[in-house]
């Protein structure tokens, strides 16, 4: 059978896509470009969202996640701090850690499994419907941070738990992600410092991870694997064109301060694939239109604060940093605010499972 969708792009995105079309009986061609994972480590936080959709494309099963059972939020040098919790939002678990070269080859065994016809390369005009599910488009709307984040893995005394911590500094936003025993550490800051801290010797990156988080996780005991990257917001300003859909990082690339980018993307998949099955030309307008329909509240609001969190924690005035603080305890003292903003990270607007 000729297939009618391809998918460009073979990451977690479009793999998913790919199997979630192949499981409703839709013929379809992934392109996948690229071989191999990334050797770098990359962390990955996975809501309960997009742990629903993995379990439909059969691919969570053959993962080994870390589940977050609480996010404590507070910021360097200020008062002010909110826990979120699983049963806030009444979920097993916030979030997963995986790390992102496991997630593909998890969903790239799936997608061998299932017999999707995977290809190096398409010709565009030959299918009803293109797919863009990586790559960053020339038509992104772009916001250059100035920062990289340095990516580490942290052994604490004692291990890590199932609790991630998101701490604002005044140069960036510094997260801890428990992945098995060790902590996987997402820092943002300038691009000199982050360099610097790459190339430092262990007593030293670890004396300043020390300064900036504080002794909240236990001590910081060893650093493995260090890497960096830069930090942009890139957000195409349609995610549809003439017979063509674009989701996930071809859609939008976003800060990782909320760890929202692949869920976001995972979103995007779903709702495409909510739309396809039945319609007789998947890359009519008609039909592309009602995609998009689907994905701009979720996209927009999801795009928006993290953009806002980016930012509105940076620096350090008395003023501002009082007034996080109060932001910051008013949501952990109103528990509707809290199963809001838990439940809206987790699924977005989306229609899910």
């Amino acid at each position: 059978m000729r297939p009618d969708v391809a998918i460009h792009g073979a990451g977690p995105v479009g793999c998913a896509l790919a199997l979630l079309l192949h499981r409703q009986g839709n013929a379809v061609l992934l392109v996948q470009r690229q071989k191999s994972a990334p050797a770098a480590l990359r962390p990955v936080a996975l809501s309960h969202a997009s742990r629903l959709i993995l379990e439909r494309v059969g691919a969570w099963h053959s993962l080994s996640p870390t589940p977050i059972g609480t996010i404590h939020v507070s910021q360097q040098g200020a008062f002010g701090r909110t826990r979120l919790s699983a049963a806030d939002a009444g979920v097993p678990a916030l979030g997963y850690v995986v790390d992102y070269r496991d997630l593909l080859e998890a969903l790239l065994r799936q997608v061998a499994a299932s017999g999707i016809r995977v290809e190096t390369e398409a010709e565009a005009d030959k299918y009803a419907l293109a797919v863009h599910a990586e790559g960053a488009s020339s038509e992104a709307k772009e916001k250059n941070y100035r920062q990289e984040a340095v990516v580490a893995l942290i052994t604490t005394r004692p291990a890590a738990t199932d609790t991630a911590w998101e701490r604002f500094t005044p140069e960036g936003p510094l997260a801890l992600l428990p992945l098995g025993a060790d902590y996987c550490a997402v820092w943002g800051m300038a691009p000199e410092r982050a360099q610097r801290l790459c190339d430092a010797p262990q007593a030293e990156f670890l004396a300043a991870l020390a300064l900036a988080f504080g002794r909240r996780a236990g001590e910081f005991v060893s650093v493995g694997e260090r890497n960096r990257a830069p930090l942009a917001m890139r957000v195409r300003r349609s995610r549809i064109g003439e017979r063509a859909a674009f989701i996930g990082n071809a859609a939008q690339t976003l800060h990782p301060v909320a760890g929202q980018g692949l869920n976001l993307g995972l979103r995007d998949a779903w709702d495409l694939a909510q739309v396809l099955p039945g319609a007789p030309d998947p890359g009519a307008a008609t039909v592309l239109q009602r995609f998009a329909g689907l994905r701009r509240v979720d996209a927009a609001a999801t795009v928006q604060a993290t953009d806002f969190l980016a930012g509105a924690f940076l620096g350090s005035h008395p003023v501002a940093g009082l007034m996080r603080g109060f932001g910051l305890t008013a949501l952990d003292i109103c528990l509707p605010a809290r199963r809001f903003f838990a439940r809206r990270m987790i699924f977005g607007a989306s229609a899910l499972p």
